[in-house]
């Protein structure tokens, strides 16, 4: 274990095409507004694409954090293996991580596509947020699974091709209350930026709790 500070991990799992990779685009910048500084580290099986692609969204184009900051990992098997059965491999990236900055407030570990069994390890994340789409269908909420019943945050995203599934979100809505009794959930839209804000605020309520961020003259350099 390391002994150095631990930065809070929000882990955010999802099946292929969910919009896991959109959904950090999407909030990280938030955050970064909000003053809070954020890694991230990106799970895939064979390649490095998702991390490459928020190198160019938001480091290229946004500029809003190094380049250096955003890591990819290619976990060569089973998505669920590098983030819940043997999570060593990002362990040992989080901790160089935490030995190189330890004044960073957040690092975000998205895994590998999957189904609605993903869930990570305690070990790895301090945080999970479980994303699905719209376009799975009305049905897909209480279908249930360990990410849809025990995640922290489900966000249900593409609300807007409901009219063009023929999903129904009021009924998404009932089905998400009944599966996860407490548990919250926000519908969101990647692409307009509808919901993203109240993503933010649950990250920054749940695992921040609502900290003020380190101010920048205070930060390690």
């Amino acid at each position: 274990m390391s002994k150095n500070k631990k930065i809070p991990k929000v882990g955010i799992g999802g099946p292929v095409g969910s919009g896991k990779t959109r959904l950090i685009e999407r909030v990280v910048p938030v955050l970064i507004e909000k003053g809070y500084r954020c890694c991230i580290i990106s799970n895939d099986v064979i390649s490095k694409e998702d991390a490459e692609r928020m190198q160019r969204v938001l480091s290229t184009e946004l500029k809003v954090m190094p380049e250096n900051m955003i890591i990819g990992i290619a976990t060569g098997g089973c998505p669920h293996t590098a983030i819940r059965e043997d999570p060593t491999i990002n362990l040992a990236v989080i901790d160089e991580i935490e030995k190189k900055d330890p004044s960073l407030d957040l690092i975000i570990i998205e895994s590998g596509g999957d189904n609605v069994m993903t869930t990570f390890s305690p070990a790895l994340a301090d945080y999970f947020i479980y994303i699905i789409d719209v376009a799975g269908g009305d049905k897909y909420p209480r279908k249930g699974g360990l990410g849809i019943e025990s995640s922290d945050l489900l966000v249900i995203n593409k609300i807007d091709l409901a009219s063009h599934v023929g999903a129904d979100l009021a009924i998404m809505e009932r089905d998400a209350k009944k599966i996860r009794g407490e548990k919250p959930f926000v519908f969101v839209n990647c692409q307009t930026g509808e919901g993203i804000e109240r993503v933010a605020e649950n990250i920054i309520k749940s695992i921040l709790f609502d900290k003020k961020p380190i101010a920048k003259k205070d930060r390690i350099r």
